[in-house]
């Protein structure tokens, strides 16, 4: 859906999730006379004329229940409880965390400027030595434009910071983290587009592995805070966090946030 809607992963959720609630409630208010006058008649009332019982639509002879009604409805509440208790640790973060059994593990990311959460290690989306090594480039494309940087000459350009954290789908969120790096919108300029950037495409050098690569809306490209970082806490991103350089957006899904980027296309790819 984000290629379709791109930027809007958290309103197109939010929007279904009450669309959902509401259809739940107006149906609950349409069945609940019937369910009660069904409960109150009782089992052994006689079925009324044009009824779905005279009819012959329920069977004469039901089979035994395999479940109580207070046994469903137990059964729903432990299944609730049990995926609250596996899944909260991702959210509270802390000692917590070692609760969440569903969230990822084996991934510690140690202390230091680099020390927050990793949604996906370089290691597990096939990243080589080569693919970030000298020879890597960033290819910015745009307006019938092409540039091509190497790392210098990104540090080289006017370096901006931005506060922000990783809120990942899976369910957890990082601190604030103090980010550098070169603005989406001083990239636009490269290839003329400046103030009026459209939405830009970002390609990462990951082999294997989901989300690849990434559309960002023009409103999120020409977010001031949106930044092509190459640096976190004041040291340079490790490889794991995406060196030699990852986007990070406000309000946006982890997963968008890419890293090891190579490439930017600004506009339709032509």
């Amino acid at each position: 859906l984000h290629y379709i809607f791109p930027g809007s992963f958290y309103t197109l959720h939010f929007y279904g999730a009450w669309v959902f609630i509401g259809a739940f409630v107006v149906h609950v208010a349409f069945r609940l006379p019937r369910a009660v006058h069904a409960v109150r008649a009782g089992r052994d009332a006689q079925p009324r004329a044009g009824s779905e019982e005279a009819a012959g639509l329920v069977s004469p002879r039901p089979a035994a229940p395999t479940i109580s009604r207070r046994g469903a409805v137990a059964m729903v509440g432990a299944g609730s409880l049990a995926l609250l208790v596996v899944t909260a640790g991702q959210s509270i973060g802390g000692w917590w965390r070692g609760t969440a059994l569903l969230a990822p593990h084996g991934r510690d990311p140690g202390p230091g400027p680099n020390g927050f959460q990793i949604n996906k290690t370089a290691g597990s989306v096939g990243i080589r030595p080569g693919d970030i090594g000298p020879d890597w480039r960033l290819t910015v494309r745009g307006a019938g434009r092409q540039v091509v940087l190497t790392r210098q000459e990104l540090l080289a350009m006017p370096q901006s910071e931005s506060a922000l954290p990783i809120a990942c789908v899976e369910g957890w969120s990082t601190s604030d983290q103090q980010w550098s790096g070169v603005r989406l919108t001083d990239l636009a300029a490269l290839v003329g587009l400046g103030a009026q950037t459209p939405r830009v495409l970002v390609e990462s050098v990951q082999r294997g592995g989901s989300f690849s690569s990434a559309v960002l809306a023009a409103n999120q490209a020409r977010d001031t805070r949106s930044l092509l970082a190459v640096r976190v806490n004041g040291a340079d991103l490790c490889l794991d966090h995406g060196y030699p350089a990852r986007v990070i957006v406000p309000a946006a899904p982890g997963v968008h946030n890419t890293k090891w980027v190579t490439r930017l296309t600004f506009g339709d790819p032509a």
